[in-house]
């Protein structure tokens, strides 16, 4: 259930070397089963006071939190995620060491059901999920699984885009560059992220990706002819056989056997086709999925 999650997250989030007055934990509610009961489980917690955002998406959560935070700093993480014992401290001390900082986007570790015994799709997880240090640099954005900023910056560059179900963050921090704010990774800003373990996860993650890569392209394109051929840019790379990409993952040392290599690649494989059918159904009028 999503509230044992959220109690392994606000546990970590209540044990912070960070003084306890000096922070607050906002938790939105996006849309949840009545059944996880999620205001009762945050108010189990000092630290947390809950709130609800009835329209779907990450990105409107978020803006709701926004609107409530009182401090002059702001974090974002998601329920699922375990943040470190100092990771406010160290998230706060990354975005005051660098001179006009726009945002600070922290090391986010993937952890596993049964390290043991990995899935095709923790296998891939492994090797490809998150990589945030590489969102920054070739991107110039940070998933906001672990993202820090100063009030004043959403106050200057605009709060998310409650329109996009996925790849808000990549518009938001891409905005933040555009206004000439510095952004900067840390290995020390950390949290762990559970990995996607089944197919039918991975199938919905895609798809949400595949729908906010799509919807961005349409805001972003104003002409109709620039729209069409960064679609099909995106359709033919998505259609194209992933050949440097198995190469990479053929030499990746977390991979310890052909087997596990074979796996990988057969994910990205999969990923891929999903990822281009999507797109090519939200092209003929399909709207785009929260999930």
């Amino acid at each position: 259930m999503m509230t044992e999650r959220l109690k392994l997250c606000l546990t970590a989030l209540e044990n912070q070397t960070y003084s306890p007055d000096r922070y607050e934990v906002i938790v939105v509610d996006n849309g949840s089963d009545p059944g996880e009961a999620i205001a009762a489980t945050v108010a189990q917690f000092q630290q947390a006071r809950s709130t609800e955002e009835k329209t779907p998406g990450s990105y409107a959560a978020r803006n709701k939190g926004i609107s409530l935070a009182k401090g002059e700093v702001i974090a974002f993480t998601d329920a699922d995620c375990i943040p470190a014992p100092n990771w406010i401290e160290q998230g706060v001390a990354a975005l005051l060491q660098v001179p006009n900082c726009g945002l600070v986007a922290g090391k986010i570790e993937i952890f596993f059901k049964d390290p043991e015994r990995l899935t095709a799709v923790e296998l891939y997880e492994s090797v490809m999920a998150l990589p945030q240090k590489e969102f920054l640099e070739k991107q110039q954005y940070g998933a906001t699984a672990n993202v820090f900023t100063f009030r004043q910056v959403i106050e200057q560059v605009g709060t998310f885009d409650a329109n996009l179900k996925s790849s808000g963050d990549v518009e938001w921090g891409q905005r933040v560059a555009a206004f000439g704010y510095q952004q900067i990774y840390s290995e020390t800003v950390c949290i762990r992220h559970p990995a996607r373990h089944s197919f039918p996860q991975l199938y919905k993650r895609t798809l949400r990706h595949a729908g906010g890569h799509f919807d961005l392209q349409q805001k972003k394109s104003a002409d109709f002819l620039q729209r069409n051929r960064l679609f099909l840019q995106s359709l033919l790379q998505d259609l194209m056989p992933p050949l440097m990409f198995t190469v990479t993952v053929f030499r990746d040392p977390k991979l310890q056997n052909w087997q596990q290599k074979l796996s990988v690649s057969l994910v990205m494989f999969f990923i891929r086709y999903v990822s281009a059918w999507e797109k090519l159904r939200l092209k003929f009028g399909a709207i785009s999925a929260r999930e």
